[in-house]
């Protein structure tokens, strides 16, 4: 193990400074050089077999590094297209959020989700069915295949619930 770990260091110390030079001057941004330089070597650091074709040969360590900037400008293209496309399809329906307001909303579900974190499954369903989707107790409490009171009491144990979470004593 202390073999690999020397290895390891000494193939990093060794290609780290080059490598970051490359991929600087191919990408013309120093931070997003360093990013690549560090995942060109987890990727090889991850592997032993790569870790020894490394140790042997810049090319390898060129290879790896050139293969994340073919990966990173095809993932750069799709965000490209992707935004592009929401850009369209929210001047095309003016009513669709935006995407601060997705945003925001994506942080309440998560603040919802750790309030309901420890609670039953079926206080968290009727929960859920009724405030995030608007279902009358009536609804949630034919989907739950329980009463209509069974259903008030679960909503009245997950606020009660969810203020003593809020409200540690």
């Amino acid at each position: 193990m202390a073999d690999s770990n020397k290895l390891m260091h000494d193939v990093y110390s060794e290609h780290h400074a080059w490598v970051y030079g490359w991929l600087r001057r191919k990408l013309g941004c120093a931070h997003n050089a360093a990013d690549l330089a560090q995942d060109t070597f987890l990727r090889i650091l991850s592997s032993r077999d790569a870790l020894l074709q490394a140790s042997q040969s810049r090319g390898y360590i060129a290879t790896t590094a050139r293969n994340l900037l073919i990966d990173r400008a095809r993932r750069q293209r799709l965000e490209k297209a992707y935004l592009e496309q929401l850009g369209l399809l929210a001047l095309e329906h003016p009513g669709v959020p935006g995407a601060e307001r997705i945003w925001e909303t994506l942080e309440a579900l998560e603040q919802i989700c750790g309030l309901l974190d420890g609670l039953g499954a079926k206080p968290r369903q009727a929960f859920l069915l009724h405030y995030l989707e608007g279902q009358p107790q009536a609804v949630v409490a034919e989907q739950l295949g329980i009463s209509v009171r069974m259903v008030q009491k679960y909503l009245v144990q997950v606020l009660l619930h969810c203020q003593q979470v809020r409200e540690p004593s």
